[in-house]
């Protein structure tokens, strides 16, 4: 759907934009020459989460100065350790974004304590003030699902709605929620039946999950 692609590319992009003034102020001289690491847990192409952040590391491609590096299909394993220590040793990295859920802890929260100087960014996780990193969580991601759900319970002739999802964690269940009580302002009947894959990045079973 065109309204969630362009929704999900304009969150990460004022979401990577948010990143960058903060980690090195307003003016664009301080990032100058400044290297970024994106790490996807699937596809790049997977048309949803990865996708979306590879749309907002695609935006900062664009500004002078930046240089991004990306790596795709990384498991939630020390796999993504020797990622990150790659982007900072022979990249240059000093700005990271491990997008995954599972990179966070221990992965991410290891390497952060390891490289102290540098910059660790993140989409979620059991995030608390010990760790040092940043979350990525706006009021506009948080929105989002709502304003998916007013369109689907709009356009739903029916009222039954579907959701794929990966695993019933915090965020994840706050989406289908939000999502739901969106559809629900306009079909209060709307009802959403929700299957869980098992896991982030699961193309097949989420095909076979859609068609059930």
């Amino acid at each position: 759907m065109e309204f969630g692609r362009i929704s999900r590319r304009h969150l990460l992009q004022g979401g990577a934009a948010l990143t960058l003034g903060t980690a090195f102020g307003a003016g664009g001289a301080r990032a100058a020459d400044t290297t970024i690491g994106f790490i996807y847990v699937g596809s790049r192409d997977d048309y949803g989460y990865n996708q979306a952040h590879a749309q907002g590391a695609a935006a900062l491609k664009k500004i002078a100065g930046l240089k991004v590096v990306e790596e795709e299909k990384v498991p939630e394993t020390d796999a993504v350790e020797k990622t990150i220590e790659s982007m900072i040793n022979l990249d240059g990295a000093s700005l990271l974004f491990p997008t995954s859920f599972g990179y966070y802890s221990p992965h991410m929260v290891k390497m952060a304590k390891k490289f102290p100087k540098l910059r660790f960014e993140h989409c979620g996780g059991l995030w608390s003030e010990k760790d040092r990193t940043r979350r990525k969580l706006f009021r506009l991601h948080r929105r989002s699902p709502v304003y998916f759900g007013i369109v689907a319970g709009y356009t739903s002739k029916t009222g039954k709605l579907g959701f794929v999802a990966a695993k019933p964690i915090p965020q994840v269940l706050r989406n289908i929620n939000a999502f739901t009580l969106g559809a629900r302002l306009a079909n209060p009947k709307a009802t959403t039946q929700v299957i869980f894959t098992g896991d982030w990045s699961m193309p097949v079973k989420e095909a076979e999950a859609t068609t059930a």
